[in-house]
């Protein structure tokens, strides 16, 4: 992907968003947000996030594989999986990204994929990592959203990481 971004990995080391959240204390980062997104064999979350034009990192889709440790701020954008009733939601593959401190200490928020038909537990995922890691859902979307879905993020993205991630003096 044209936009993917260089990271270090261990083995080396549905609403809007508002941009009115409130920020987050975190250092400040480059211009563009950085989405870190984990994308099954099924591909919707990668065409969502491709759909966006931002940089972005990929959480590795085997387990075994080194997980990326992050030297920036970046938004998560995760599918839920699973059975919402048996509490298994989070893939693995972003269990592993999180345990990683330098990961949870520089996510800003989180957006969720999920499936309507889950009902209340329609994108149980971020449900989970944000109130875990102390940081807003800032979107769901269906599958692999629509375009209304991809202009709502794209603004909403841009404003909340202009809001929360102010450029680095010169």
């Amino acid at each position: 992907m044209r936009n993917e971004v260089e990271v270090s990995t261990a083995a080396d080391s549905s609403h809007t968003i508002d941009p009115n959240t409130p920020p987050h204390p975190r250092a400040a980062a480059p211009q563009d947000p950085l989405v870190v997104y984990f994308s099954s064999i099924s591909g919707n979350t990668a065409k969502f996030v491709a759909k966006l034009g931002f940089p972005t990192v990929r959480i590795p889709l085997r387990t075994g594989e080194d997980t990326p440790i992050m030297d920036r701020p970046f938004v998560l954008c995760v599918p839920t999986y699973g059975r919402p009733r048996s509490g298994e939601t989070i893939p693995p593959q972003v269990m592993k990204f999180l345990r990683e401190p330098r990961n949870r200490e520089l996510m800003l928020g989180v957006m969720g994929a999920g499936n309507t038909n889950f009902g209340e537990d329609f994108g149980i995922a971020a449900d989970k990592i944000a109130a875990k890691c102390q940081v807003p859902v800032l979107y769901k979307f269906e599958l692999m959203g629509t375009s209304e879905d991809v202009t709502r993020v794209h603004e909403g993205l841009t404003a909340f990481w202009t809001r929360n991630c102010p450029p680095l003096p010169a």
